[in-house]
């Protein structure tokens, strides 16, 4: 009887010996997955910066904009400033609007939110597109830029014209085509020269963006 007992005792040690090596196995493996996740965070932080010189630059932005950031904000300005320019100089040559036709500048300023709403948002699929292709060389970089900005402009000028039916959203996407075919490979350049690693400061970025879209809509208005 005493010789069963002491079977089940080392049994149970056994099993309890095994438990622990087990927790402590998984416990060594999540260790090693953080580990491994740290040191590829490092490598490609490390890779996103061309010298020790910009990772230092990059360290020292006090407000910096990542890429999805930066062209969803530039996509807003340029589905709100240029589309509204357009409208108010519509407007102003027209001048045939009574009190009767002010439902023209309600639908006008809808398509101006459409077009505002979808260059924001599809900001961040632009933004994946241009970080691949601003790891190519210049010549081709600059090929392919105005077709991207092309498309661009397409989805947000023919989003916002699709309000007034067809013939609204061809030449809502024909005028959001061109300016983003212009905008977008200028602001990229820049973009390209003063991001350190993914980022660009906000200070630098606002200038930046807000100069290509006013000039644009002061192109618009000298027409």
């Amino acid at each position: 009887m005493a010789f069963s007992d002491t079977q089940t005792i080392n049994r149970k040690s056994d099993i309890a010996d095994r438990d622990l090596q087990i927790a402590g196995d998984q416990a060594t493996l999540r260790r090693l997955e953080i580990l491994l996740a740290e040191n590829a965070e490092t490598a490609r932080s490390k890779n996103s910066y061309r010298t020790d010189r910009e990772m230092f630059e990059a360290e020292l932005m006090r407000h910096p904009l990542s890429p999805d950031k930066v062209f969803s904000f530039f996509g807003l300005m340029l589905g709100t400033l240029p589309p509204a320019t357009f409208f108010a100089r519509f407007i102003l040559e027209t001048r045939t609007l009574e009190s009767r036709d002010a439902w023209v500048i309600g639908v006008l300023l809808i398509v101006n939110i459409v077009t505002a709403i979808v260059g924001y948002f599809s900001g961040k699929l632009i933004a994946k597109m241009v970080s691949g292709v601003e790891n190519y060389r210049w010549p081709f970089m600059i090929m392919i830029l105005p077709l991207i900005g092309l498309l661009w402009g397409i989805m947000a000028g023919g989003a916002g014209g699709f309000v007034i039916f067809v013939f609204g959203a061809i030449f809502g996407a024909f005028i959001g085509g061109a300016v983003g075919a212009v905008a977008l490979p200028i602001f990229v350049l820049f973009h390209r020269l003063m991001k350190r690693g993914d980022m660009i400061e906000a200070k630098h970025f606002l200038p930046l963006a807000l100069g290509i879209t006013l000039s644009i809509c002061t192109f618009m208005l000298g027409r």
